[in-house]
């Protein structure tokens, strides 16, 4: 069996395309260039890095951006009051909030300041149940980055059995919610599961989210499966051990070069989005 590669840095490179097109025909309809606001607290080289790639990638679709920098010792309140500049600055289209910030922050409280409309990271607490409910809202970066390869690659969800390892706010929990909303039915697991490998030897569509390399094992993986993998760990490998399934899956993100140019994409796919309904 020849498995389905599914190429994220190609699907992002031609979604680039499009929201290119898009962002042209906003500014030529009078609409304002869409801007996306980054935040950065403290000075985490990683994040630091993120934040960047996420601005060069609005730069090649012809939008803006404003990169915010505080420092380390930022407070909860500080944060909050920057955020509420950006809400009321109608000029900014998108909010994001690198994770993570320093520790003495509340970040959840400062996820949860930023504008429904201006969430285009899928971050607050209201937008997830928004999503988790079927109505309108952003969904998370990175699940959503990886519902929309899979649906690039003409993924079937129907009615398929989808394990999720990994129960994170901003990843794993979206993650399913946004698959059962797509009509599969989905087993949420993660590293305290019992049993785990009995669980993932079911799955028609497994989602590697834990967080540990090559947690899951190769072996667990039934022939035929759908393998998807949000891991990057040092040394190039993702949750899954990926190296022996190339032959026997139906389809596999790599690692890297799957999830991870779709997670910035879908930042930069929602962001024009909230750029355009500004301009309705």
């Amino acid at each position: 069996m020849s498995a389905l590669l599914l190429d994220g840095k190609a699907l992002a490179k031609k979604t680039e395309e499009e929201l290119s097109a898009r962002v042209k025909a906003l500014k030529e309809r009078g609409g304002s260039t869409p801007i996306l606001a980054t935040i950065l607290v403290g000075d985490d080289p990683a994040s630091a890095t993120y934040v960047k790639m996420k601005g060069n990638a609005c730069e090649r679709v012809g939008m803006e951006s404003i990169r915010v920098e505080m420092p380390s010792s930022t407070t909860t309140e500080e944060l909050l009051n920057k955020i509420q500049e950006l809400n009321d600055n109608p000029n900014v289209h998108g909010i994001l909030l690198q994770h993570p910030v320093p520790e003495q922050i509340d970040e959840r409280a400062c996820f949860d300041a930023i504008e429904l409309s201006k969430d285009v990271d899928g971050v607050t607490c209201l937008g997830f149940g928004r999503m988790a409910m079927g109505e309108e809202a952003y969904g998370c970066a990175t699940p959503k980055g990886i519902m929309r390869l899979l649906e690039g690659f003409d993924i079937e969800l129907q009615g398929k059995h989808a394990v999720v390892v990994g129960r994170s706010p901003i990843l794993g929990k979206p993650m399913a919610m946004m698959l059962l909303n797509a009509n599969a039915t989905v087993t949420i697991c993660h590293s305290r599961t019992q049993n785990l490998d009995s669980h993932i030897r079911q799955a028609d569509i497994i989602v590697g989210a834990v967080g540990k390399p090559e947690f899951i094992k190769a072996e667990w993986i039934k022939d035929g499966a759908v393998v998807i993998d949000a891991g990057y760990h040092p040394g190039g490998v993702g949750d899954i051990e990926l190296g022996p399934l190339k032959d026997r899956v139906a389809a596999y993100t790599p690692v890297p070069g799957g999830v991870g140019p779709m997670t910035i994409n879908t930042l930069i796919y929602q962001s024009v989005d909230s750029g355009e309904k500004k301009t309705a």
